[in-house]
């Protein structure tokens, strides 16, 4: 029987469509991405011009001329720009800004490699480290309100065919309303229950056990009860934290590890599909008007990572509805997952 599974941080409803299911190892996507594999010819590794910041790991012998592990440059083609003046205004009903704000490229490794998959531990490692210095750098600016870092990988998740690890840091002005839902809900939550939604559907999860596909000492990941999309996978800290660039602290190497597995298990089990993640942490806190209404964030907003391939993609009904279908059960997807051995 088809399912109607309700989000329960933003209300989201996703159709189970369990009569048409098939078995989840069936669903990969063979449109090939035909990464570049000529080094020769990529920018990121001869990249010229600016770089906003270098990471190297202690002791980690480089060859000459790449004295860092990973580098963060401006995105040449961004369609935010800090050389500008910073204004909003109103025109009639409606609300203009200038185009403010940052986007970064994180050159995730020196070697011609497309997949975070086939990094080290130790070098996504380093990684995630750039992704907090470059967040608590970024909340230095009292513009900002918000950043998010992402990841494409494969053209059909938004990447271009240049086969090179790499991901993307923006900073806005202003909240996006995906965030300001998330908040909503759960502010909401916290008011109802005096509680974080996040702790208490991880505990839920391991008290249910059937999503949970890797745990752990600092980190769960399963596919959400109301899973939107073929192997979406939630990463969410055990401990509680609303801050990435706090929360990571001392879970690095967890964090690390738990990548890499999930990664592995995505190109060894589905098929080297195309994917992305995305990076969820609460925005920065300004001494202003409109965060009355999150006085709470530091208690009911946590911090997680949301990674899922592509495999299938959304028609008229999901775009018109906003509802999801789903052609295999979370736990389905969980159990396959879980089979496939990390090597």
């Amino acid at each position: 029987m088809p399912e109607l599974r309700k989000d329960p941080v933003v209300g989201r409803w996703v159709i189970i469509a369990t009569e048409r299911a098939r078995r989840p190892g069936n669903f990969v996507d063979q449109t090939t991405d035909g990464h570049d594999s000529n080094g020769d010819r990529c920018r990121f590794c001869h990249h010229e011009g600016l770089v906003v910041s270098m990471v190297s790991r202690p002791h980690h012998a480089r060859t000459e001329g790449q004295p860092w592990d990973v580098a963060v440059i401006p995105f040449q083609t961004s369609f935010l720009q800090t050389n500008i003046e910073f204004k909003r205004t109103k025109h009639g009903l409606y609300d203009v800004m200038s185009g403010f704000g940052v986007h970064e490229v994180v050159i995730e490794t020196p070697d011609h490699v497309a997949n975070m998959a086939d990094l080290d531990q130790a070098q996504i490692q380093v990684v995630i480290e750039t992704y907090a210095q470059r967040i608590h750098a970024l909340e230095k600016n009292s513009y900002f309100q918000f950043v998010m870092v992402f990841k494409n990988y494969g053209e059909i998740a938004g990447s271009r065919n240049i086969g090179h690890a790499r991901s993307h840091i923006v900073a806005t002005p202003v909240n996006p309303l995906h965030m300001k839902q998330k908040l909503r809900g759960t502010r909401d939550y916290y008011a109802a229950h005096k509680a974080c939604i996040y702790c208490d559907l991880i505990q839920e999860e391991l008290r249910q056990k059937s999503r949970i596909i890797l745990e752990t000492p600092h980190f769960l990941a399963v596919a959400p009860f109301a899973a939107r999309f073929l192997f979406e996978i939630w990463i969410l800290p055990k401990k509680h934290s609303c801050d990435f660039t706090t929360g990571i602290v001392g879970c690095e190497e967890d964090l690390a590890y738990v990548l890499k597995t999930l990664l592995v298990k995505f190109k060894e089990g589905l098929d080297d599909p195309a994917y992305n993640f995305y990076l969820q942490t609460a925005p920065f806190r300004r001494p202003d008007p409109d965060y009355k209404r999150w006085e709470n964030l530091d208690k009911d907003f946590h911090w997680h990572i949301e990674l899922m391939p592509r495999l299938t993609q959304i028609a008229g009904f999901e775009k018109g509805t906003g509802f999801y279908i789903s052609d295999v059960p979370p736990e389905s997807m969980a159990e396959y997952l879980r089979e496939i051995e990390f090597k």
